[in-house]
């Protein structure tokens, strides 16, 4: 599937752009893989980290709200990974017009590139904060999700498709609760603070993303919304598997903080199949019926959800202890 395929990242330098990179590199022979990004110190940091590789990859400094730039960045290009966002919920609600611009203006941009480009795939990463979404940052995810979808109405004869995959934090990402609990305990600290005691999360590892975006790859034809089943885990038994008999304090919910992750919604159910190891939400337009896409899957029942309070498969705190040893602090 990626073999002698030229793959561009948007955003390409994060903890996604990187796990990626690497899991393509090991696994397919692509003919090229270009890192766009807007930090060039963090592009010298990768292409010193991938220096074996460095015939195989390319550095474009670049900001998906430039659309020149990015169409000449997709030259040759035959797929496009688009993680480039701003993701902080603080900083988004502090700054909603630049949150805008990169996150709504940006994936305008990405498609309008792509479109006028010979690119083949599109997978935008999409989070569960964009469903029925509470701070900005959901907001703008919303919007962009939206825009991935319908670009498909665009296409025309054009051989081009437009998919998401949406998951919730990755465990170990920047501003996620590990790194937050992890700082406490190595500062001394003898409690962890939970913001409430019946908060829940899904637990998914970077390589689980990476395989989730190749899955949509390979099989979208477009406008579908990809979902990995994965189990779910207590906040306050991650808190006792990190630093066990420890105080959990409850500190209250922040602001723009949701107590569960909330990945398909109850009005979502009319279009969402389930396979062995993930969801797909279709779209509920098609556009063409050329490309409109043949769910093989089995059609959840109408007023089915899924998030991580109601899951079926749940982590032990002996299991959160196990999978912490493969975690790392991204």
């Amino acid at each position: 599937m990626l073999n002698n395929k030229t793959i561009l990242i948007t955003g390409g330098t994060g903890s996604f752009g990187r796990c990626f990179t690497q899991y393509v590199l090991e696994h397919y022979e692509p003919k090229k893989i270009i890192i766009y990004s807007r930090d060039e110190f963090k592009q010298f940091i990768m292409a010193n980290d991938f220096k074996r590789y460095q015939e195989k990859l390319r550095f474009f400094i670049g900001d998906v709200r430039d659309k020149d730039r990015l169409k000449r960045a997709l030259e040759g290009v035959d797929y496009v990974i688009h993680a480039a966002a701003l993701k902080q919920v603080p900083a988004c609600e502090y700054n909603p017009n630049e949150a805008i611009k990169t996150n709504i203006n940006g994936a305008q941009n990405v498609i309008d590139a792509s479109l006028d480009s010979n690119v083949k795939k599109v997978v935008a990463l999409s989070t569960d904060k964009a469903v029925n979404p509470v701070n900005l940052y959901g907001g703008t995810k919303l919007v962009s999700d939206k825009l991935f979808v319908a670009a498909n109405a665009y296409a025309g004869n054009k051989d081009i498709s437009f998919s998401i995959v949406r998951y919730g934090n990755v465990a170990g990402s920047r501003g996620s609760v590990i790194p937050f609990f992890q700082n406490i305990i190595d500062n001394g600290g003898k409690e962890l603070p939970i913001t409430d005691y019946r908060m829940t999360r899904f637990w998914i590892s970077l390589t689980q993303g990476v395989e989730l975006v190749i899955k949509a790859l390979e099989e979208a034809r477009g406008g579908e919304t990809f979902i990995s089943k994965i189990p779910s885990f207590k906040v306050t038994d991650l808190a006792e598997a990190m630093l066990p008999g420890c105080q959990k304090p409850e500190v209250g919910i922040r602001e723009g903080e949701k107590l569960h992750e909330i990945m398909v919604t109850v009005e979502d159910s009319l279009t969402t199949y389930e396979y062995d190891k993930h969801f797909i939400v279709y779209p509920q337009m098609v556009w063409s019926e050329k490309k409109r896409p043949v769910p093989t899957g089995k059609k959840v029942p109408e007023g089915f959800s899924y998030s991580s309070g109601n899951n079926a498969e749940w982590l032990s705190v002996e299991q959160i202890r196990e999978l912490l040893k493969t975690v790392d602090a991204h």
